[in-house]
Formats: structure tokens, sequence, C-alpha cells
């Protein structure tokens, strides 16, 4: 072969048709030895959908890929999962799916016919195949020595990520929902943390006269929990904030924290404080504030608002909540609260968070312009999301509008900034009310296999119960079976009176 190609290169190639020929052939044949030489060196190339990836090639995150792309595999008959800590195994050593609830046996093939709806929880799993179509945007590699420290840099008092910081200011401003511009920003472990950080930070130290907690009913029953759990001296629930809107003298010499859900949970109304008094101290929760539950109006600027990435991305198991705050003094004590509390969020989970916005952003960024959007779009997550939740409403408007034993909450279009149209409703919870006095609504659905909450959790009359329109495919499904067989057989029997 050498001598070849000394000889190629002593002859003139325009002259020689057949050695030029031949000297192509020669350059061929190299090339492929080259990439013999290479695949025998870094292994077996693998072929994965419309990609070819080279895991052999990486060199310390190698057997962390490895292990993903392993677990990925299994289909687990699209009603499972195997994760990289699934811990059950076959007996030929392969594991065992995790099953979505209703579904049963090895690979979740099995359907359990007397499996109980479950539309209790605000487990937002509808948002999975966004992700999975998503994976490798959505993707995070954690190094064993990451951030090992307490603090993000050593000799810094930060335990906040200077690129997740970013990263939520951009997501604000990407969907228009908040201004955070010459605003502070406190991380909690959820939005959770957050609520009682803000009840602590609000109310009077070593008074007499400790602060009121309050909300208007129907409220999320998490505001009452923590408070009384807490049992502080500094504060207590009082209940329904409206009991106290004729109190003038009271909301001018007490301490009264209001929280106000906008949109609300459980009803999705956009609601507003009800208390007035130089000494209300507003917290505005926008849990649910993003465009694939509501109509984003405005920029919403109070003085602390709550955030939560559960709703946002669907990754509640990540345990990220923010506070938006513009006064300094409040946000040094929750700041405070925080340090004390947990010693600050995971930087595990502030990276994955960075992650998930930077692809939630990147998608955006990356298609032409809102004109060009489209609503069945794979990479934007709230063009996704939208008609999910708002196919799922639309089904309980239909199962509901046969009957005349239970109703749903009233909610209309409304116009959105950012899909720069009138959207439909496409809230996360319907709060749905029996019609027949002295009904206990929760009770009638559990009889039909639905568990929904119960409207004593959120300090209301019992005729009224939340469910949920959050959860998997699969359990939607159960659910939206069992709904439309409870109003059918009570049609049914009201018709055979």
């Amino acid at each position: 072969m050498a001598q070849q190609a000394f000889l190629l290169q002593s002859s003139p190639i325009s002259s020689q048709p057949h050695s030029r020929w031949g000297f192509l052939l020669i350059l061929s044949l190299l090339f492929n030895a080259l990439c013999l030489v290479i695949i025998g060196k870094h292994g077996q190339l693998l072929n994965r959908g419309s990609k070819t990836e080279n895991l052999q090639s990486l060199g310390w995150s190698r057997k962390a890929a490895e292990e993903a792309e392993a677990a990925a595999q299994y289909s687990c008959s699209g009603h499972g999962y195997v994760f990289v800590d699934t811990f059950r195994r076959n007996q030929d050593g392969t594991p065992v799916c995790e099953c979505n609830e209703c579904y049963l046996g090895p690979d979740c093939s099995e359907i359990d016919p007397n499996c109980v709806a479950n539309a209790d929880s605000g487990d937002p799993g509808f948002l999975e195949p966004f992700w999975m179509a998503n994976s490798e945007a959505g993707a995070t590699v954690v190094p064993a020595w990451y951030r090992m420290s307490y603090r993000i840099k050593d000799g810094s008092a930060a335990m906040f990520s200077p690129e997740l910081e970013e990263q939520i200011r951009a997501i604000h401003a990407l969907v228009g929902n908040a201004v955070t511009e010459e605003r502070y920003i406190v991380l909690g472990t959820g939005s959770m943390q957050l609520i009682n950080a803000a009840i602590n930070s609000l109310s009077p130290t070593q008074s007499s006269n400790p602060a009121q907690v309050v909300a208007a009913v129907p409220y999320y029953g998490a505001y009452k929990g923590q408070t009384e759990l807490f049992d502080s001296s500094d504060n207590l629930w009082t209940g329904d904030a409206r009991a106290f809107q004729e109190r003038t003298k009271s909301l001018n010499s007490t301490t009264f924290i209001e929280f106000v859900t906008s949109p609300n949970n459980p009803d999705a109304q956009p609601n507003e404080a009800v208390l007035k008094g130089k000494n209300v101290k507003a917290v505005y929760d926008h849990a649910y504030y993003w465009p694939h539950f509501t109509a984003i109006s405005h920029p919403v600027d109070e003085d602390i608002m709550l955030f939560t990435i559960s709703k946002l991305t669907g990754h509640a198991g990540s345990r990220l909540g923010w506070a938006i705050i513009k006064d300094y003094d409040l946000y040094q004590k929750m700041y405070l609260y925080i340090q004390y509390n947990t010693l600050g969020v995971s930087h595990d989970t502030q990276l994955r968070a960075t992650t998930l916005l930077k692809a939630i952003i990147s998608g955006y960024k990356q298609s032409k312009g809102m004109k060009a959007f489209k609503t069945d779009s794979k990479q934007l997550l709230f063009h996704y999301a939208y008609p999910v939740m708002r196919r799922r409403w639309e089904s309980l408007e239909r199962i509901f509008s046969a009957s005349d034993r239970f109703s749903l909450q009233n909610l209309q279009p409304l116009y959105c900034n950012f899909f720069g149209k009138v959207t439909d409703p496409s809230p996360a919870y319907a709060w749905v009310k029996c019609e027949r006095e002295e009904e206990d609504c929760a009770a009638v659905l559990e009889k039909a296999g639905i568990i929904g909450r119960a409207a004593k959790e959120f300090g209301a009359d019992k005729r009224y119960v939340r469910l949920s329109l959050l959860r998997r495919d699969d359990a939607f499904a159960v659910f939206e079976r069992r709904l439309q067989a409870l109003v059918s057989h009570n049609k049914t029997a009201q018709e055979s009176m």
C-alpha cells in the first residue's frame, strides 16, 4: 500500500485516469479503516430513535448515562416506568416496572377492574409526556463532587444559584405573568416552606397581640394546616377573611396576614385581597398563574408573591418554590428563616430546575415568534400543556351537562397576553357542587369509586368537593370513566322514577 501511494504521488494524476480512480479507492479504504479503529477503541455505536449516540466515548459520566438509557428502554406496556433507582427485580435480573395506578403485573399490562379513581392529589403527572419527548433538553448530569459545600461558593453566604435566579426572572419575562425587575427572590423547599416563612416573617415578635392568619373561603388548606402545626405564639389561624371585613378597628390595630390564591385553589377564580387596613399584609400565591391553567392578563406585582416549579414544569418531587418580594427587610427575614430552617434548597434541585427552565425558554427562543407557534408543538411547554388541560375540562363539562345533580364552577373565556388570543378555561381543578340539600358531595363520589378532596379542607360547605385534573393520562382516564358511570346511573335512576 505504501508503494502504491508513493507511485500515485510521483505521477501526474490529471494525465492518468486509472491512477485517479485508484487514488480515490485507496482514500476510501483508509477512511473505512480509520472508522474501524475508532469504533474498536471507543466501543459500539448505539442507535436510539433518530439519534446515534456513542456512550462508550463518554468519560466519568458514562456509567450514569448507560444506566439512564437502559432504564428508559423499558416501555412497561405504556402504563408504567423503570427508573434508575427502581429496586425490585425479576428472577432474570430485569427490573420490575413501577406501574401507574390501576395497572398491575410485571409489565403493567393488566388493569385492575375494581380500581378507585384518585382525583384528590394535585400531582401534575399530565406533563410527563412532554418531558419524555424532550428528555435530552431537560436531562441533568450531577457529578459526584458537584457543589458539596453548604454554600454555592466557598467563602460566600449565598445559597441561591445565580444561574437559577437568572432563569426564574427569564421565565417570568417570557410569560409576562410577574414583575421581577428590582425585586428580591427567596428560594424554598417548594412553596409549602415559603408559606410559613412568610407567616413567620410578617408576624410581630413577642407581642401580646399575635398576627391573625386568614384566607377567603374556599381557601387552600395548607395555610390553616401549617399555621396550626407550627403553633407559634406570634400568630394564629382565625379562618375566613370575609368574617373580618367590617372590623375596621381590628384591621388597624392587629396584624392580619391574608393569603390570596389567584387563580384560586380549588375553584380557579381570580382573587384579590378581601381585607383592607394599615396592618393587613397580603401574601399572593400564584402557583397556577401560568398559561396552561389560566389566561395571563397582566404581570402581577404584589408585595409578596409565591410560585412553585411543581405547577410550572410538573416536577413536584424536586421541591422548589420561590417568593418574589418588594421589601428588602422582609426579604432578609424570609432568607434567614430558610437558612435556619433547612440551610437552603438542595443544590441538586437547583441544578435540575435551572436545566428545566432553560429547556422551556430555549424551546420558545428557537421558534420564529408567537405567530408561528403551533398549539400541538412538542417543544413548547405551554402550547403542549394548555390543550391537554383544555380537553380535560371540556370532558368534564360534557359529562356534567347531562346531570342536574352535579354542577361545575362557572369559568369564562378570557384574553391571554401570552397566547395573544382569547383562551377557553383550562383549570387545574373542578370545584363540583352536589345540588341536593344536605348532601355530602365527597361521600357521594366516594361511593361511586371516585376520591376527591372534601370541602372541609377548604373551609367550605360539604356540598362541594375538589376534583383534580392534573394527574397522569391513565389516572384521568379511570376518573373520566367513573364519573361518566356515576352521571349516567343517576340519570337512568331519575328517568325510571
